[in-house]
This record gives C-alpha cells, sequence and structure tokens, in this order.
C-alpha cells in the first residue's frame, strides 16, 4: 500500500464541477467546468448495477487496488433506498450505486467495494455514513471505520459540489438532501446543523406513482413526466383567479391535483406523473426557500438522487424563477452525501 495515501487532505476545489468521462474510460469522473445533469438516474436502481457506469455494470473499468495510487479515499452512505459509494483515486473519482440490503456487514462492505473496483484490504480508513453506517464496528481486518454523521455528511457535499463559489465554505450553504425524504441543513464553514425537512420525497414520488400510475420505474415516469402536463390535473392560477398573484405567473400552480377534484374527468398518465412531479417538487423547494430565508442565508444547493431526473430539476428551477432564488443542480448531486462524508473523514486524516 502506499503510504501517501493515509492522511491526504482534500481541499473542496479537489471535486469543483465534476464531469462524466466519455465511454472507454473507466467509468471515471474527471475535473471539468461543464456542469451538466447525469445522463442516466442512480436512483432506486433495483438490478444492483451502477446505474451511470457507461458499460451498465458495477465492476465495469479498471480495478482501482492494482494501481498502488498516491492516494486513495472510499466512502460508502447506506441510505434507506440505496446504498452509494465513491472513491477518489489520484485525482478521478468512480462512484456507484446498488439497491440497500439490510444493515452493513463486513461482508456486504467487502462486496459494495468489490463492485467498484476496490479493495477493503488496501484501504487504511473507510468512511460510512447513512442510517445504518452505526451497525458496522471501529475495524473491518486492518481498515478503520470513520463513522460520519449524515448530518456532516450532507452539508460538507454540498460545499465539495459547488466550491469556490463566492468565498468557498465560508459562504454559507442550505443543503437539501433530496433523497427518500428530504432534509435540509445549514452548512457554515465547516458546522453543519438539521434546520428542517420533509416526509415528501422519492419515495413519496414512486408510492404514489405506483397507486396512480401502477410502475414504480423511475425511468419511465421521469419520461412521463417530461412529455406531460401538470395543468391536465392541477388547478392554475389563471383557473382560479383568471390571472398572476403578484411574482407568480397565471400558469402558476393553485391547487395540486385540484382539476380532479372539480371536474368529472380523468387526467391522462403523463399528465398524472406531471403533476405528481410537480407536486414533489414544489414541496421541497419551497422547503428549501423557506429555510433559506429563516437562516439568513442566499445559496442553496440541492442533492440527492431526486436530482437524477429532468423532471424534477426543471421543477426546481421553476419554482427558483417564481421567487426569485437560485437553486444549484450540480452534476453528481446524487452522489453529494457520500461525497461529503469522504471529504470530511480525509479531513480528519491529513
Amino acid at each position: 500500500m502506499d503510504p501517501h495515501c493515509r492522511g491526504d487532505h482534500l481541499p473542496s476545489s479537489d471535486l469543483e464541477n465534476l464531469e462524466e468521462a466519455p465511454p472507454g474510460v473507466n467509468g471515471e469522473v474527471r475535473y471539468s467546468r461543464a456542469m451538466q445533469p447525469p445522463a442516466q438516474h442512480a436512483l432506486w436502481r433495483n438490478d444492483g448495477t451502477a446505474g451511470d457506469h457507461p458499460s451498465g455494470s458495477a465492476a465495469a473499468g479498471t480495478a482501482f487496488a492494482s494501481h498502488s495510487p498516491r492516494r486513495m479515499h472510499v466512502a460508502i452512505d447506506f441510505g434507506i433506498s440505496n446504498t452509494d459509494a465513491v472513491s477518489l483515486v489520484d485525482g478521478a473519482l468512480r462512484r456507484w450505486t446498488e439497491p440497500a440490503n439490510g444493515a452493513p456487514s463486513h461482508a456486504t462492505v467487502r462486496q459494495i467495494l468489490d463492485h467498484g473496483g476496490v479493495s477493503l484490504d488496501a484501504l487504511p480508513w473507510l468512511a460510512v455514513t447513512g442510517g445504518q453506517h452505526r451497525a458496522l464496528p471501529p475495524l473491518l481486518g486492518a481498515t478503520s471505520v470513520v463513522a460520519v454523521p449524515e448530518i456532516t455528511a450532507i452539508g460538507r457535499g454540498g460545499q465539495a459540489l459547488v466550491p469556490d463559489r463566492d468565498g468557498g465554505r465560508e459562504t454559507p450553504l442550505i443543503v437539501v438532501s433530496a433523497g427518500s425524504g428530504t432534509a435540509v441543513i445549514s452548512a457554515r464553514n465547516d458546522a453543519y446543523a438539521h434546520v428542517t425537512g420533509t416526509g415528501v420525497g422519492g419515495g413519496t414520488l414512486l408510492g404514489l406513482s405506483r397507486l396512480l400510475l401502477g410502475t414504480t420505474d423511475v425511468d419511465a415516469i421521469d419520461a412521463m413526466a417530461m412529455r406531460g402536463d401538470a395543468n391536465g390535473a392541477d388547478l392554475a392560477l389563471r383557473d382560479v383567479v383568471s390571472g398572476p398573484i403578484g411574482s407568480l405567473p397565471a400558469e402558476a400552480t393553485a391547487v395540486n391535483f385540484g382539476r380532479l377534484a372539480r371536474q368529472h374527468t380523468a387526467a391522462a398518465p403523463d399528465d398524472l406523473a406531471a403533476a405528481l412531479m410537480t407536486l414533489v417538487g414544489q414541496v421541497i423547494a419551497i422547503t428549501a426557500i423557506n429555510a433559506a430565508r429563516a437562516e439568513r442565508i442566499e445559496q442553496i444547493v440541492i442533492t440527492g438522487h431526486m436530482t437524477d431526473m429532468p423532471s424534477f430539476r426543471r421543477v426546481i428551477d421553476q419554482v427558483g424563477a417564481y421567487y426569485g432564488t437560485e437553486m444549484l443542480l450540480p452534476a453528481h448531486a446524487g452522489f453529494g452525501t457520500v461525497i461529503g462524508a469522504m471529504m470530511y473523514a480525509a479531513s480528519l486524516h491529513r
């Protein structure tokens, strides 16, 4: 093992505006100025593969453990729906995800790392976070397990995804983790605090989609929502007050699903999907904006696997425009929490 792997500090600029390498570059992520949304959804995949890998296989690409790199940093986030993992090896970030599968163990950690081409035995330390990370012991073989509180991981991840923006980590951020549910964190330099949250999130979207659309396939729901018109199920302001109110245009939502409540008509499936995404996205966006105002913080960044969906990003942008509030949607935001865990743990091992 290369001794330089131990104790490296990773400044936030190391993760500035990550861009996925083109197919054939071992699934790595290299640094770029481009900020593009992920091309595929990592969200709630059910096949155990890395959804955003060019080959579609979590095990594809070069096994980093065989590289003898000067530095290797690895983290796992044990979420409710997904288990996310990242490795940073000599300046290249690789990320992969698989469905959550109960409480983690030595065997499952080794398996998760194997899927990303990482050997547990090669790691001096491994960062872990998420709801079930406390089930792991302090040591896995000779590897130290660095438990990172989820609030810290979310906040640090938001900072890492938008570094050096008007002051970097010294600039306060509201970091929204939009996953199965939604958590809102304030990040002020190295201080992270839970501000608020909502049970509305990806789990809400999938549960209601199963009831209304007959599917929990994320790609299908997203495609339907992009094609549909939410006002096929919702009532807009123009339907209720015949025009705009304040900064809200006439087409803004007045009543989610209100058209179905007062008219004996059935909305098309695509319109239902659009209305569902509008409902979920609006709740998350308004929660974030209100939290930012309460905390007197100007900048908001949205992370979590909901951001993998273009239809969700569209709703966030729309609500932000209505209220004159920019909500940042950085590339690879679905892995914000696990990146934050890795960055925080690395700072402890300088």
